[in-house]
Order: structure tokens, then sequence, then C-alpha cells
């Protein structure tokens, strides 16, 4: 088959290779002149003048990332250097909190929980008897259920400083806003699955080097064309196949953002209008929130900043930002540090002086300088309870498959490679 593949996103360059692989001839297009989607990488330089390369934002990868790593290996990139793995951690700069231990699941997170540094022993006990709730329940609530709901009755230090935390860095959702059902399934998959599935992986490279460049050089290795710098005007149902701006293909993929998507399937000239038209409204429905990192820096610094690569903060109003990543402890830039405030509203200017001022209070950094701040508006959709996602098939021919589209996960890496694998399969006879 010819295949089209509208973006060069995780999910799009996941299924230009997985449709490589299975003898298909793939064409990706991209409207922008950097792949990656949302996980890309961003120039930058120091103060002293030097280059950085960024990213559009400070992601983490878990150990129950089965595809991202089957799909980076593939492409000749070895997650064992490109990702340094470490327990699942959640530990703040006084040492307080929550850490794992490298033991097989149920029994590191179990251990982890026991041994929560900073908690009593009434709080640790009510979150083990949480946990075995939720373990027993299959890991299922009523629909409808939030993640408030699902903590009802737990201490208020357990739902600030592991129920909060875990959900707006997963979900990019407020507690009180977020789908319990999903919250439940990425426990289950992160927290209790196979070892190894609750480790952070946490980038030594910048995201473009860990998946989508590799994936286009491969691509194009092995004869087949990757386009940037070129958005795509129209659909058209050609037969049984469809043209992109007047070249035919047998089947499209749109690894877009669901607004992008909306766009070319209701624009698409095919008889089948009325299904697109609702499958575009419903894309276009979707709700999406911010995420904000602001680079900072401290001139003149020769070594890592803080005690472990990524620690957690306690965000309060005025001081935003839930976990800071030392750049030194990943890819050796001394002295960067990397702020994350998911679930963002608020003005960059106002952001960047609070995170600042919590670098100071949380952290006791003095001087620290904002290198750059980077605010994807559309980062995640709002993963809210009974969410209605779009599916996957479009049409005869036609699928999406970004994060956004219906399935267990909240967006994220995975959930857009998993729906970029599975197009792909789709197709086969």
């Amino acid at each position: 088959m010819r295949l089209a593949i509208v973006g060069a996103g995780w999910g799009g360059m996941a299924a230009a290779v997985q449709a490589a692989q299975a003898g298909h001839a793939v064409t990706v297009f991209e409207a922008g002149r950097t792949l990656g989607g949302r996980a890309r990488a961003v120039a930058a330089q120091r103060a002293d003048g030097s280059a950085v390369t960024l990213d559009n934002g400070q992601h983490i990868l878990i150990g129950a990332y089965a595809e991202c790593l089957r799909l980076m290996r593939s492409v000749g990139v070895d997650p064992s250097q490109a990702l340094l793995r470490l327990p699942l951690a959640l530990v703040f700069a006084d040492g307080t909190g929550l850490a794992l231990p490298d033991a097989p699941p149920p029994w590191d997170a179990l251990a982890g929980m026991a041994r929560a540094r900073g908690w009593s022993a009434g709080e640790r006990w009510a979150l083990l008897a949480r946990a075995a709730r939720w373990r027993l329940g299959g890991f299922t609530c009523a629909a409808g259920t939030s993640v408030a709901d699902l903590c009802t009755g737990l201490p208020e230090r357990l739902l600030r400083e592991f129920i909060d935390p875990l959900c707006v860095s997963a979900l990019n959702t407020p507690a009180h806003e977020a789908c319990g059902q999903v919250f439940l399934r990425v426990l289950r998959d992160g927290l209790f699955a196979g070892r190894g599935g609750s480790n952070l992986l946490l980038p030594r490279r910048d995201l473009g080097a860990l998946l989508p460049e590799p994936a286009a050089h491969w691509l194009q290795a092995h004869g087949h064309a990757v386009h940037r710098g070129r958005r795509v005007q129209q659909l058209l149902r050609d037969g049984s196949g469809w043209q992109v701006d007047g070249e035919r293909f047998h089947a499209v993929l749109l690894a877009t953002g669901s607004h992008e998507a909306a766009r070319l399937v209701a624009g698409a000239d095919t008889p089948d209008s009325q299904a697109l038209q609702a499958w575009a409204a419903t894309a276009q429905a979707l709700r999406f929130g911010a995420i904000a990192t602001v680079y900072a820096e401290q001139p003149g610094a020769r070594a890592a900043l803080l005690a472990r690569p990524m620690l957690a903060l306690r965000p309060r109003p005025g001081r935003p930002a839930q976990f800071v990543f030392d750049r030194a402890r990943l890819d050796g830039n001394s002295g960067l540090l990397a702020f994350v405030v998911s679930a963002f509203e608020g003005e960059r200017g106002q952001l960047e002086r609070e995170v600042l001022a919590q670098a100071a209070e949380d952290l006791g950094l003095a001087g620290l300088r904002v290198l750059q701040t980077v605010v994807e508006k559309r980062a995640t959709f709002a993963c809210t309870p009974a969410l209605a996602r779009p599916p996957r098939l479009i049409a005869p021919g036609l699928q999406a498959c970004g994060d956004y589209v219906a399935g267990p996960y909240p967006a994220t890496l995975e959930g857009a490679v998993l729906h970029g694998v599975a197009a792909v399969q789709d197709l086969m006879p």
C-alpha cells in the first residue's frame, strides 16, 4: 500500500516505522521544520553565549512504556544510553516523600508506601489500604468518578504529596476534575504491572534525538519520504483510496493534534460527509490544558544543583511548580534546571517570577535567571470523567492516531505510539 501519514510527532513516526516494517510505501507530511510534535527539540542560548538544545517541555517516560522503548530500539536508539532509569521517587528537597525500591511488583509499591519518609504510620496505612482496595477491585470504578472521589477520606498529606503529583503529571488535570478510571489504569500499568514498569525514564538527550529524528533517518535510509515544512491542505476521497493535496494514496493516517485533524476531516471532499462531520465535531469539542516549563540557570555553576535528577515540589498559591529537573545530572548541562508547571493557567512573566521565588524558598537557590520558558498551550486534552473521545477509525482508509483518540490512557507518548502502531495493524488484510 501507499500510505500517507500527516504529522511527524511520536504517534506519526511510530505509524510510519510500523508501516515501513510491514512493507508499505510511506510518505510523511510534517507542517513544521522540527519533528516531534509536542515532544520535540528547541534551540536556545545560555547566558555565556553557548548554544544549548532544550525541549518544548520536560517529559518523563516510565518503564511501562514498552512500545516507545521497542520503537526506539528498532530505529537504532539504545534506551539504556538515551534514558536514565531510576526507581519511582516523589521525593522533596527536605528528603521526605515516597521512594520505591528496586523490587518486583506489587512489593516495590507496597514497600515504598510503607516506608515513605515524613508520613505518619496512620497515613502510610491509609494509602496501603486504599491501594489494596483498588487492586482487589480490578482497578475499575464507576463511570463519572473523579480522582478526588476515588481518594475521599485519605489524609490531606497523602493527597498533597502523592495523589496530586501523580494525577497532574499523568493526566495534566487537577484531581477534582480528572477521570478516576484513567488514573486507576495508569496506577495498574505503572505501579502494579511488570518489574520496572514504575521506573522513571528521564531523557539524557533532547526529545527529537530520542525518537523522531532517528525514525526519520531510518525511514529515508529505507527509501521512504519525510517532508518537512509541508502542511496538508485537503483530503479527497478517490475511489477506494484518498488524495492528499492531489497525490493519491491507498490510506491516510492523521497523526496531528485534534484541531488540525478536525480541520482536515471536516473539509474532506467525500460523499460520506455526515459521518466525517460528526467525527470532526467530537474532536473539536475536546478541551485542552497547558504545561509550562521554565528553564532557569545559575550562571557560572560547574556542577549539579540538586541532590537528585528530579525532585518533587510543593505547589501553593504563588509557587506553582510541581517538579524540578537538574539537567546536569541528565545531559551534562551544569547549572541548568527545568521547572514543570502542569495544568498551567496564567501569564508568562508572573510565572517566571513565581518559579524563581519558589526555587529560592524551596531549594535555597537564589540568583537563578530564566533562560527560556516554554508554554505548550494545547499540551494534553483535559482527561475528565466519561469524556467522549473520537474513535481511531474515521472512514475506510482514513484513521487518526493521536494520543487523544478513544482509549484507556491519558495524553502520553506511549498512548500516541500505541495508537500509531494499532492504526497500521488495522490496515492489514
